[in-house]
């Protein structure tokens, strides 16, 4: 059966969504909700396509590795591409670009830990969501390229690319470990909507560290190259002047970075546990920048987009096997 996404992707090729999303809220009113006036469609409701729509069996996906991440400071990429060739093209026009933050919980080693079970309920959530973009928090290493194999089966012969940063020990100087002993961090996962330019992946530690944690926070961000940067964080936990601080850092001094290597600017979302509210102390709203809006799901998970992708909805999802909720935004691409 042909993915509720997949059919309105159909539509937008076919001309027949203009007009159809609102303006850009600046904030949440409500933590968590539209702004008066803002549409809620139901990205789950899209009607049944005719069977003669369906698309013809792709061919089996290959992986290949990605460039620019270093292994050496934690950070490990790959793709899971068709095995046909392909040409290069900008993000399409118009399309519905959908992006879904997970903060998984799987490190084995915090109490909220349900057995290994949120990735599986996670790849639940993706084949029910068809997200684009997946921001993952929380993980271990094999579980990116896991839950990378769960998009590439609902984007059967696109292109699907993932990254991983692990944080750092403060004790060690090393990668942070998972208690089954892989590396623990941070991960994205994409879908490249139509032709694919190449991918590079870009990660680190920020400067700025809670001195009373063992955890040294990571940033990670993806580079469809000529298509968009999807970007994710999980920042200090306890410490608010610290957490601001790094979301600062990511938002005014890494993406920039990132941009200038990766060629230049593309639309952008971020995605994580930001460990800030919305109208908290501090306030997660004063590490947005100009050019961007956030959408938050009302406690620590936000989602922030460059303005040029226009804000349709945002949801709640619920997950049983993390003590976070699953929380998804839906835009419109330029």
């Amino acid at each position: 059966m042909t993915s509720c996404k997949a059919v309105l992707v159909l539509c937008v090729l076919a001309a027949s969504l203009a007009g159809c999303a609102e303006s850009v809220a600046p904030d949440d009113p409500t933590p968590g909700e539209p702004a008066p006036g803002e549409p809620e469609p139901d990205p789950q409701q899209a009607p049944e396509p005719d069977p003669e729509t369906e698309p013809e069996p792709a061919p089996p996906p290959v992986l290949v590795p990605v460039g620019s991440c270093d292994p050496a400071a934690g950070c490990v990429s790959g793709m899971i591409a068709p095995t046909t060739e392909v040409t290069p093209r900008a993000l399409p026009t118009r399309y519905p670009f959908w992006v879904l933050q997970l903060n998984l919980c799987n490190s084995g080693v915090a109490k909220c830990y349900e057995g290994g079970t949120a990735v599986p309920e996670g790849a639940g959530v993706i084949e029910d969501m068809a997200p684009d973009v997946v921001t993952l928090n929380e993980i271990c290493l094999p579980d990116v390229a896991q839950l990378a194999g769960t998009l590439a089966s609902v984007y059967t012969g696109s292109t699907v690319v993932w990254a991983f940063q692990a944080a750092r020990n403060r004790g060690t100087g090393g990668p942070y470990k998972c208690k089954n002993g892989t590396d623990y961090g941070i991960g994205v996962v994409a879908h490249i909507p139509g032709p694919f330019n190449g991918a590079q992946s870009y990660g680190g530690i920020y400067a700025n560290q809670d001195p009373g944690s063992s955890e040294h926070r990571a940033w990670l961000c993806l580079n469809a190259v000529g298509n968009f940067y999807a970007c994710t964080t999980h920042l200090a936990a306890g410490n608010g002047p610290v957490a601001l601080s790094q979301c600062k850092d990511l938002m005014n001094n890494l993406i920039p970075s990132v941009r200038n290597a990766g060629g230049g600017y593309a639309p952008t979302v971020i995605g994580g546990d930001l460990n800030l509210k919305f109208r908290g102390s501090p306030d997660a709203q004063s590490c947005v920048p100009g050019g961007y809006y956030r959408k938050g799901d009302g406690d620590v998970q936000h989602i922030l987009a460059t303005t040029d992708l226009v804000f349709s909805s945002s949801r709640s999802i619920g997950m049983s096997r993390t003590d976070h909720d699953g929380w998804f935004v839906a835009t419109t691409a330029p």
